[in-house]
């Protein structure tokens, strides 16, 4: 697939160096949860999801914590039913006695980021190489869910800032017409995790369990979970990923040792998926849960308790 284009950011001028800040928001902090259930890459299949929802519906109990492993937009045809489904079941598990709003988390993929981004094209150094980059991801059909013409669009990045500027501030208010989800897609978060807020969740990956800087640490000694979309680059902390979490997923299933104090790693989406692969690959600290869902594939989800083992699991 290949890292993205360069793109512009409107806070980032000529001979001027932006820090970019990692704060807390960024990341979902899950506690010490009695469950967490976490479904993989959905990629715009809402008649899947319908099957997994039901499931989780049965199963579901005060204590437990939902976590979407992003990319849940994407290839498929029916984006603006798959997050009208997402919100319909946000509201039906929050009905439950016990329940709170960060008991549901959406973590950010490969495909929120390039929506994100292409709202921002007119912002790119050269905004038709970034379209035309992710046509060829998968970004079309959420483009024309939300009313945007891909013609006009070329015409825009061809016309300069303002005529492209233009065509995005169009896709944001389409998007804006859908009842609840611009404020789903403001609420992504980079990664989740279990154990509580030990200390900063500035850490740096030790790989002995002896972190406590680390999100996830316990002072009791116990191991944690971190979830993410795609991956994480092991030589970097938590809070320097970066886009390593929607982007770097090549050395995932090659990590051997904890990261920092999370005994468990688990991701929703395989960049070098094929259907050759399993839909679930376990191994000795990773779990990848991508069974190619949109892809030809099956839309997978997991259930773990808060140290990382998998108590359950189903596809559709």
């Amino acid at each position: 697939m290949g890292l993205p284009p360069r793109l512009g950011h409107p806070a980032r001028h000529a001979g001027t160096i932006v820090a970019a800040v990692e704060d807390d928001s960024r990341f979902a902090s899950l506690g010490r949860p009695r469950r967490v259930w976490a479904i993989g890459a959905i990629h715009a299949q809402p008649d899947r999801l319908d099957v997994i929802h039901h499931a989780i519906a049965q199963r579901f109990r005060p204590g437990d914590r939902l976590v979407y492993l992003g990319n849940m937009i994407g290839f498929g045809d029916e984006v603006v039913e798959t997050i009208d489904r997402l919100l319909a079941f946000r509201i039906a598990l929050l009905a439950m006695p016990g329940m709170i709003a960060s008991d549901i988390v959406y973590l950010r993929g490969q495909q929120e980021e390039m929506w994100q981004k292409l709202q921002q094209l007119h912002f790119a150094p050269d905004p038709r190489t970034v379209l035309d980059w992710m046509l060829r991801q998968g970004v079309a059909p959420t483009l024309a869910a939300y009313g945007g013409n891909l013609e006009a669009g070329m015409a825009a990045a061809r016309g300069g800032a303002v005529m492209l500027g233009r065509w995005t501030r169009e896709l944001r208010q389409s998007m804006a017409a859908h009842p609840g989800h611009e404020a789903l897609f403001n609420a992504l978060r980079r990664a989740a995790y279990t154990g509580g807020p030990v200390g900063s969740p500035i850490g740096t990956p030790g790989g002995d369990g002896t972190d406590d800087a680390t999100p996830g640490a316990s002072s009791r000694g116990g191991g944690s979970l971190l979830l993410v979309s795609a991956g994480i680059d092991p030589r970097r902390p938590l809070t320097g990923q970066g886009d390593a979490f929607w982007w770097g997923g090549a050395a995932f299933a090659r990590l051997e040792q904890p990261y920092g104090n999370f005994r468990r790693l688990v991701r929703g989406y395989n960049p070098l998926w094929s259907p050759e692969d399993p839909s679930v690959n376990v191994g000795p600290v990773t779990v990848t849960l991508d069974g190619g869902c949109g892809r030809g594939g099956h839309l997978v989800c997991a259930c773990f308790d808060s140290f990382g083992e998998m108590l359950d699991l189903f596809q559709v």
